[in-house]
């Protein structure tokens, strides 16, 4: 039997007109076998879910920069729930679940130690700038994996350009990477202000309550009251969109977590610290290359030396970043 095209005309049958089929993809950069058992999509998804990027996720920062308590979110626990969102909401639509899921599990693997003020010090100190987005692509395309006959994980053009879509001002190709944009604004804005709530940093009674009247008192509610007002605006429409009321209620709690979360609050005290870390790291490595990993030495062939350093820096979870540290620029112990 075969079962990837029984799969495939199973989207044809079953899948909206808007939705992006398996056997319609624009392929990958390097031509390869099809496997005999999964659609395109479905690969892709499995090669990031196998990546040694994608398990690093686990050790980076959301909000709170290395957190001792075990129930704040991580990069790779953001990851899952922007996921679990995204897949619900293009299950809704019938659209295609395989490629909204690979397009979210892979959105942020190209994101700095330290989350978002990582971010800022590798585009401070480095000349061409950097984005965690334009490093989540390089990282699916150059970094992660290697066969003989090309680098990265040759992932499908749609999943590439979800990757590299999902935040700003670019719209994807797809209505599933527009669904995986969306999705990861309703998945940090109600996780941060769990982790928020959890950590002290704001009160209850602190939300903008005309947000919460439109969207709910509980976390739980405002997520159904978000994915539900998507579905229900998004339907055999030609995007991914909310209702106005919906999308201005969001908009204010986002406003609300950054004016009193993201920027000067108790979360955000630690951020020069780790910002001047990455930017002393840069430094070190520019002026100290043999120190680089052997992985990472072999490739001064290929790009820049400040390029292969920001790869290397960018690729830390926050404990390795600190243990970096520790061995590189503190005073060890004289052993007895």
């Amino acid at each position: 039997m075969h079962y990837r095209q029984r799969l495939e005309e199973l989207e044809v049958k079953n899948l909206a007109a808007q939705a992006a089929l398996s056997i319609n993809s624009k392929g990958r950069e390097h031509s390869e076998e099809q496997c005999e058992l999964r659609t395109v999509f479905q690969r892709d998804r499995d090669r990031i879910i196998h990546s040694k990027a994608f398990r690093r996720l686990k050790h980076k920062t959301q909000v709170f920069i290395a957190p001792e308590g075990d129930h704040y979110r991580t990069r790779l626990t953001h990851t899952l729930e922007v996921a679990q969102v995204a897949r619900g909401i293009a299950k809704a639509l019938a659209l295609n679940e395989d490629l909204t899921e690979a397009i979210a599990l892979a959105h942020d693997l190209g994101h700095t130690p330290f989350g978002h003020a990582g971010e800022e010090a590798l585009d401070e100190v480095y000349t061409p700038g950097f984005e965690h987005n334009q490093h989540s692509l390089r990282v699916v395309k150059l970094l992660e994996f290697k066969k003989a006959a090309y680098l990265g994980l040759n992932l499908t053009y749609e999943v590439r350009d979800g990757i590299l879509n999902h935040t700003g001002k670019q719209k994807p190709i797809t209505l599933e990477g527009e669904i995986v944009k969306i999705a990861d604004r309703i998945a940090y804005i109600n996780h941060d202000i769990d982790d928020a709530l959890r950590g002290g940093i704001i009160s209850k009674s602190d939300l903008p309550q005309s947000a919460l009247e439109v969207l709910g008192q509980s976390h739980s509610l405002r997520i159904n009251r978000m994915v539900r007002d998507i579905v229900e605006n998004s339907y055999q429409a030609k995007q991914i969109q909310m209702s106005p009321t919906v999308k201005k209620a969001t908009n204010n709690l986002r406003d609300f977590l950054y004016a009193e979360v993201y920027i000067g609050s108790q979360a955000k005290e630690e951020e020069d610290k780790v910002k001047n870390l990455l930017k002393k790291f840069f430094n070190y490595y520019n002026q100290n290359p043999q120190r680089l990993p052997t992985e990472f030495r072999n490739k001064l062939g290929d790009f820049e030396l400040d390029r292969i350093v920001i790869d290397y820096i960018a690729g830390m979870t926050d404990r390795y970043a600190l243990n970096k540290a520790q061995e590189l620029f503190l005073p060890q112990a004289w052993p007895s």
